[in-house]
């Protein structure tokens, strides 16, 4: 394909590959929401019943009326008529009448004719028939009102939505037992190089352990995706291109660790290119590290050649792969204020200046402000990843960042 040979930005990058491919959620497939945790809906969660669907008591008090008790001070406390108690989990029987008060827990039904609680703290007990209110409440004081959370008919959770504990927690509250989501997106990875042993090994000169499958599988699984390994293929043209065309016929992403970089060994993208078409639409990207990456499409199974580098292959994953399992797994774009802090730079940053450079940070806070300490190391030394927070990202053309500069971190996914 022409202008391949074009080291592109990461953004030039993304946009020539969005013009090829754009993800889509697969089919529905109906939970219990006791195994929705982390699922992605696939149609609008809307309540049946209006949540709470009475009046609550959000303290332990006494239910009264509240013009009764609008003078009420320490000074000059206002007595009421004691004429019942709410207990929990029945219906408040009788209503309250002026001058009257009802005993309530948190949680109780408030009965009718209150309109607010007064807390028990603020009030003082005469007698067994009469209270002594000491200060004085707004109509609505301590009650969670009818539908003040969720009312019939609203839309409780949107399309898109991967649910935290606290979604499913509003599923279960509003009567829903069972929810639609997308169906997880498979995610085939193929690690290459005859130089690459499976971890249960003991590596010999000039091997290395398979830490990709396994570090990729995770970040696959974080994002909603269920990877499938395809193991260490072999360095033999006729066995990559079997194995390559398996899984872009079986899976809706496929992720090859190595092989990438442009030379004699680029078997990977000759491979995409007899597979099916487009092929390969992006072959090296102006980014440190990560710059030999190819972006592909196979007859409409997106392909992504990460560098063998364990550093540069999680990079890359972040920067391109992390959006197309979301689009796949029909989630929501992740919301930008969570993903990025501003911290003070520790130490000068040199770059350079010819990629758009991504540092390794790691988030310490001194005497109440967030600092960001580079960990500086090679793409392939793994630990300079699990040492770190996240990324400052250096653009193209400058070659530092000084000392005590005010930084935007991008945080990896917790």
């Amino acid at each position: 394909m022409p202008g391949l040979s074009v080291l592109l930005t990461p953004e030039e990058a993304k946009a020539r590959f969005a013009r090829q491919y754009t993800p889509r959620p697969g089919a529905a497939e109906r939970v219990r929401i006791d195994a929705a945790f982390g699922r992605v809906l696939a149609r609008d969660a809307v309540a049946a019943d209006d949540v709470p669907d009475f009046d609550r008591s959000t303290v332990d008090g006494y239910a009264v009326r509240a013009g009764d008790v609008s003078a009420a001070s320490d000074a000059g406390p206002v007595r009421l008529r004691l004429t019942g108690e709410v207990r929990m989990g029945e219906a408040a029987n009788g209503a309250v009448a002026p001058g009257a008060a009802v005993r309530i827990p948190t949680g109780g039904m408030v009965p009718s004719g209150a309109d607010a609680v007064v807390m028990l703290e603020d009030v003082d007990l005469p007698d067994g028939a009469t209270i002594a209110v000491r200060r004085a409440v707004r109509p609505g004081a301590n009650v969670l009102r009818r539908a003040e959370d969720v009312r019939a008919g609203d839309i409780a959770l949107r399309r898109g939505r991967r649910l935290r504990p606290q979604d499913v927690g509003l599923l279960a509250a509003i009567g829903v037992v069972e929810v639609d989501v997308v169906a997880r997106p498979l995610v085939g990875i193929l690690a290459t190089g005859d130089e690459v042993v499976p971890p249960d090994a003991r590596p010999g000169p000039g091997q290395v352990r398979d830490a990709n499958t396994y570090a990729i599988g995770a970040a696959v699984r974080q994002e909603g995706g269920e990877p499938r390994s395809y193991g260490i293929v072999e360095d033999t043209y006729e066995v990559l291109l079997r194995t390559l065309g398996e899984a872009a016929r079986s899976c809706d992403l496929v992720l090859v660790s190595g092989g990438t970089s442009v030379g004699e060994k680029d078997a990977v993208a000759r491979a995409i290119g007899e597979l099916g078409r487009p092929g390969v639409i992006v072959h090296g990207v102006n980014i440190k590290p990560g710059k030999p990456t190819i972006l592909a499409v196979v007859d409409g199974t997106p392909i992504v050649g990460l560098p063998g580098n364990p550093v540069s292959g999680m990079v890359i994953f972040d920067v391109f792969v992390r959006d197309l399992i979301r689009g796949l797994a029909g989630a929501e774009p992740p919301r930008p204020f969570g993903r990025v802090v501003r911290a003070k730079l520790d130490r000068r940053i040199p770059s350079d200046g010819a990629r758009e450079d991504h540092i390794r940070v790691a988030l310490e806070t001194r005497d109440g402000m967030l600092w960001a300490v580079p960990v500086l190391g090679k793409s392939g030394i793994i630990t300079t990843m699990t040492r770190a927070d996240g990324v400052v990202v250096v653009p193209p053309g400058r070659r530092e960042v000084d000392q005590g500069a005010d930084v935007a971190v991008h945080l990896f996914p917790p």
